[in-house]
């Protein structure tokens, strides 16, 4: 779909009088709002879908049922002391200030609160990720580059 159809697409909406419109192909979903009577104007969000064979993460597996007293249950209950961090807002996640400064932090790096361990681009803002609590980073969740959802789970946190 090209600039000019999604023109066309959002004009065709603000004819028809629909308050919101949603279009999600394979590769791309619009979101279309118009204004209601009171506050005239219109809101699109454009979306880019990620190649899913890109992110193997997001695929699901059924859970196992796990017998306490193995590896596995000693794994659930060492994670469930983890504090997870997650995104305050809907962007582009980045690990570096830039692409040739190093990442924020690595695995194994202790935190503190306050500390920036992202950025988030967002409209062409970038926003960084400061800490809320203090630990060492267990696990990174997020690919460098990738888009994040509000509230999608960024980094895992042992705060012991």
């Amino acid at each position: 779909m090209d600039f000019k159809d999604i023109q066309n697409l959002i004009k065709f909406v603000a004819k028809s009088g629909a308050s919101e419109v949603k279009l999600e192909t394979d590769d791309i979903k619009i979101t279309i709002k118009t204004g209601s009577d009171d506050s005239k104007g219109e809101t699109t969000y454009i979306q880019q879908i990620p190649n899913m064979q890109a992110q193997p993460q997001m695929q699901t597996q059924p859970q196992q049922p796990v017998a306490t007293g193995t590896p596995e249950a000693k794994q659930e209950e060492a994670d469930s002391k983890l504090i997870t961090i997650k995104s305050p807002i809907i962007g582009t996640f980045y690990r570096k200030p830039s692409p040739d400064k190093p990442v924020f932090v690595e695995v194994g790096t202790t935190i503190n609160t306050g500390d920036v361990l992202c950025v988030i681009e967002a409209m062409k803002l970038f926003n960084e990720i400061e800490s809320e609590v203090s630990g060492k980073i267990v696990k990174v969740l997020v690919d460098d580059s990738s888009p994040v959802e509000f509230d999608q789970p960024l980094f895992l946190v042992d705060p012991s």
